[in-house]
């Protein structure tokens, strides 16, 4: 029995025993599962952790090392490139006589004129005259007299200067022409079905007026069109007045139905329509001009009721899908190239109509509701004033009747560009004259023809964005003088110091004038010494300047222009040839974001042709490499032979982009002779650039393809090089009388030139 109970107390004990050892494992299953669960969220966490401490490293390595990115227009990025300097090159000197220059017994160093051997005596480099007329000559001419070149920061600016026109030329003729004529079409059509509706109501003349106005800006691009014959009159008038393109008088189309004094009526710079830049090459291009500057520089005035009532109607046409894609066309590639407009553009309006009168807004709903009108008028005057002034306006008494004079729509406005509103501050009414200063200033008490500064100085440009140089230049001449002129550049500087790098690669004309700020620098210890000097300082802002006129040039359709307020041998001996690139890192960087930028941006729109794509991409190559060959130098590092073989044959390469944008030109086809079609066709340029509606307009320009003579080191020893730089002229011009290339380049070739600046001689031999 006790056995039995042994045996089943045994087995009870037993069972327990399983049943404990069952329950067990069951809990060790489940505090390894528990544990296997906190194990795999641990890891998961520490990967993700990981995960996001990757992301950040790679976010930091790519703030580091890659470009920081802004957004230009819908089209492209731009990628600012790092640069990578810590100049160190080793202190040298040059004797008076030259004696250490190790090429200077060389014959085409002989032919050096012996003022300019006193300069490079004295500054390490000189300036020479020329006869060139483009910058791969004299390049291609060292290449075969083993004459070392100096590569220039102004040649390869120049050639950008040549593919930047050449691509908006191409785009114009190719894409816009057409599809401003068909816009132009449309909205006449539909603005004389408008005027049909509107006869007999208070928007009859806001129609007429349109009916005018695109009957202008159409027969400016198809002469074959008929004149509607309710306005016949009026646009014959304008016709007149735009092919006379003499002065400034009122505008018969914008005046229509009105019997307003010259003061109050919208007068119009007919002057301006003198084709000119690219425009005067073909008959095409001459037309787009006219058409698109009617477009842009004509206002709607928003201090004028009927005026607005024009606008509206612009507005509903536009807001037709295939009018507005149209316009779209043509805004957006313009505002990618240039920037956006400075005046109340289609869009303003279009938000304005919806929010005041509704979303699909009919011609009904708008000559019905009087009350809403009156409601459109008063927010419409609270819209944003331009800031550049481009059309003629009587003296005003203060900032806010100058608004009101200048503010208005425009079908295609002018663009707004920093360089034009740093001229806008510099000028009347926003400077006087030297008789008062800025506290005792008051406008009204004097005018363009008692003194006030009305024209502005290529200078004040260099100035304001921060060159204390060019600022030197103008107090010695005087221009600090005016009342005002130096509180309102220090205000501008105070702002465009904060201006981030967005701002500067908005567009291709902001960066245009990004990539030439690194020119306004000083350079210092470590640079080479010909840097090194007051007179150098002055050679780039000669660069500067030269470069700024071809992109005023370049852009002077688009571009708003300031005005200022009415009142009333044998063989040769093969030698050591190694050149030298002009050590300016920041602008090759920046240079290459610009072409990349330019090239992406063009292709995104399908608005660049292959070959076009293939020349940009070779350009931005060619820029790389200049940026990496001049902080090698910068750095004392050695160039390798390719290196020094890219510089030799820079002549070649500039001569390859020269005959890429000018081998379809119909004169180079027809001309047998390439020297007179280069003659006719030279690097000189010229352009407009501000407005003194008394009479006279600031030309700017380049001329003939000045010498450089440098001493540069390699390998420890000095030698002569020589490369090309701009010349740059700048001075007041008759109105009536807007200076085209072709009568510039006759200006020039006959000597009949104006001086070069004075502030030039300290580096220009005579």
């Amino acid at each position: 029995m006790d056995n039995q109970n042994f045996i089943q107390s045994d087995q009870e004990n037993s069972q327990i025993s399983s049943n404990q050892k069952s329950k067990l494992r069951k809990n060790i299953w489940v505090i390894l599962g528990i544990l296997i669960i906190i194990i795999i969220i641990i890891l998961t966490s520490l990967f993700l952790l990981s995960k996001k401490g990757q992301e950040a490293i790679k976010k930091t390595t790519e703030e580091i090392y890659n470009p920081s990115i802004a957004f230009a227009s819908k089209f492209a990025k731009y990628e600012e490139i790092p640069v990578n300097i810590n100049p160190k090159i080793p202190v040298y000197s040059i004797n008076q006589d030259l004696s250490n220059v190790t090429n200077i017994n060389d014959y085409n160093i002989k032919i050096i004129p012996e003022s300019a051997k006193k300069l490079i005596a004295k500054n390490g480099f000189a300036v020479t005259p020329s006869p060139l007329d483009e910058f791969f000559l004299l390049y291609e001419r060292n290449r075969y007299v083993y004459m070392p070149n100096f590569i220039t920061t102004d040649s390869i600016l120049h050639n950008y200067h040549l593919m930047f026109d050449f691509t908006l030329k191409q785009l114009e003729e190719q894409k816009l022409s057409a599809e401003l004529k068909q816009l132009s079409a449309n909205m006449l059509s539909e603005s004389l079905n408008q005027y049909n509706v509107l006869k007999g109501t208070d928007w009859e003349n806001a129609a007429k007026r349109n009916v005018g106005f695109f009957s202008v800006g159409t027969i400016l691009l198809d002469p074959s069109i008929n004149i509607p014959s309710i306005v016949k009159n009026e646009v014959n008038q304008e016709l007149a007045l735009i092919e006379a393109h003499q002065d400034i008088k009122k505008s018969p189309v914008m005046n229509i139905g009105t019997n307003l004094s010259f003061k109050e009526a919208l007068k119009e710079d007919y002057s301006q329509y003198i084709p000119r830049g690219h425009y005067d090459k073909t008959e095409q291009l001459k037309s787009y001009f006219k058409s698109m500057m009617w477009y842009s520089r004509l206002t709607f005035r928003m201090k004028n009721e009927d005026e607005i009532k024009s606008a509206i109607l612009i507005t509903l046409v536009l807001n037709k899908e295939n009018n507005q894609k149209s316009w779209d066309k043509i805004y957006e590639p313009v505002n990618f190239f240039v920037g956006k407009s400075d005046d109340i553009t289609y869009y303003d309006f279009k938000d304005l109509i919806e929010n005041i009168y509704g979303k699909n807004t009919t011609l009904q709903d708008i000559i019905n509701n009087k009350d809403k009108f009156t409601s459109f008028i008063n927010e419409a005057k609270k819209l944003e004033p331009p800031k550049i002034n481009s059309i003629p306006i009587f003296i005003t008494k203060n900032k806010e009747e100058r608004e009101e004079e200048i503010k208005g729509f425009r079908f295609m406005g002018q663009r707004f560009t920093i360089d034009a509103e740093i001229f806008q501050k510099l000028i009347y009414p926003a400077v006087g004259d030297k008789t008062k200063t800025c506290s005792e200033y008051k406008q009204e008490e004097t005018n363009c023809e008692r003194g006030a500064r009305c024209l502005p100085k290529g200078l004040d440009i260099p100035a304001t964005l921060g060159s204390n140089e060019a600022k030197n230049i103008l107090n010695e001449i005087g221009e600090n003088k005016y009342a005002c002129y130096s509180e309102n550049m220090s205000k501008m500087q105070s702002y465009i110091s904060t201006l981030p790098i967005e701002n500067w690669t908005q567009n291709l004309y902001w960066g245009w004038l990004y990539q030439l700020l690194p020119l306004l620098e000083k350079k210092g210890e470590g640079y080479p010494l010909f840097m090194q000097n007051n007179a150098w300082t002055r050679k780039e802002l000669n660069t500067f300047l030269g470069s700024w006129a071809e992109l005023k040039h370049d852009t002077i359709l688009y571009s708003k222009q300031v005005y200022a307020e009415l009142g009333a041998g044998g063989e040769i001996e093969e030698k050591d040839d190694r050149g030298y690139v002009e050590p300016n890192p920041y602008v090759y960087a920046r240079l290459t974001s610009l072409l990349k930028m330019m090239r992406e941006g063009l292709e995104m729109r399908n608005l660049i042709t292959s070959n076009m794509k293939e020349n940009l991409s070779k350009m931005e190559q060619l820029t790389m490499s200049l940026k990496i060959i001049s902080e090698k130098e910068l750095n004392n590092e050695n160039l390798t032979e390719d290196e020094y073989e890219l510089i030799r044959s820079y002549g070649g390469q500039l001569e390859h982009f020269w005959l890429e944008i000018n081998k379809d030109e119909p004169a180079f086809k027809e001309t047998n002779n390439e020297r007179q079609y280069l003659e006719e066709n030279s690097a000189a340029i010229i352009a407009d650039v501000a407005t003194d509606p008394n009479g006279k307009a600031l030309e700017v320009g380049t001329g003939k393809i000045f010498s450089i003579y440098v001493a540069i080191p390699i390998a420890g020893k000095l030698k002569i090089a020589s490369g090309g730089v701009y010349s740059y002229y700048e001075f007041p011009w008759p109105l009536s009388d807007r200076l085209t290339d072709k009568k510039w380049r006759e200006m020039i070739n006959s000597g009949k030139a104006p001086n070069l600046p004075s502030w030039t001689d300290i580096f220009v031999a005579k």
